[in-house]
């Protein structure tokens, strides 16, 4: 048995429907802009002709179970929310053809992306890295992960509401690059593993919330996720 001069980060996970299991988490992919029209609103179109879609990442430690309530974050006043479908991954794979993309997949669940809008603008418009903007604490909500082996979600709403007010409400079959092209090339930059999760982007409509709000949102067929603001630390 190892020793070590303090105790080691516990294993991330989280919860999957049906089962008594927990599924422990690898890391936590993000793909940028990938609705049309929140890449417009963030000022930022996107022509697919001509881009591939971008990525960036948060610490497994930012994952923060639905019905959670998290502390407004330090140094920001412009707190958002982002509603996202995930794709949980079950089988490793490098370089996967898109036709076979099907194959890595265990299930789904809806999740939240949390951003320090402000900072992460600041870095986006001086060329710096987003970490401050978005791998932030408590940062990456999750629902629990419905068991889809194998299985392409390509259509099906996906809203949020803040305080029972409907702020995103989207198809997923409006995403830029769908499943099956997102984890075909993130795969040719990481050797995809079992525990890894893939946020799929967000729709438009994103905006800030401030302490005491309760947020809640869907994706059809899969999941609900809820998130409380508290108050600042």
């Amino acid at each position: 048995m190892t020793d070590y001069l303090f105790s080691a980060p516990p294993v991330m996970s989280v919860p999957v429907r049906g089962i008594e299991a927990q599924f422990p988490i690898n890391r936590l992919f993000f793909v940028g802009r990938n609705y049309h029209a929140h890449a417009v609103e963030m000022g930022r179109p996107v022509d697919k002709s001509v881009e591939r879609p971008f990525y960036f990442t948060k610490a497994p430690q930012t994952l923060t179970p639905s019905g959670a309530t998290v502390a407004y974050p330090p140094e920001t006043g412009n707190y958002h929310f982002e509603m996202e479908m995930v794709v949980a991954i079950g089988k490793a794979g490098f370089r996967v053809k898109a036709e076979d993309a099907h194959t890595l997949i265990y299930g789904y669940a809806a999740g939240l992306d949390m951003t320090r809008r402000d900072l992460q603008l600041v870095a986006r418009d001086k060329g710096r890295p987003w970490d401050l903007g978005k791998d932030v604490e408590q940062s990456s909500v999750c629902s629990d992960i419905v068991p889809m082996p194998g299985v392409i979600i390509d259509i099906g709403a996906i809203a949020l509401e803040v305080n029972g007010q409907t702020k995103q409400s989207s198809n997923v079959d409006k995403l830029i690059w769908n499943v099956r092209e997102i984890i075909a090339d993130l795969s040719l930059f990481y050797h995809l593993q079992p525990g890894d999760l893939i946020y799929t982007g967000t729709p438009e409509g994103v905006g800030p919330v401030v302490a005491g709000d309760h947020i809640t949102g869907r994706v059809e067929g899969v999941a609900e996720v809820a998130l409380t603001v508290g108050a600042a630390e």
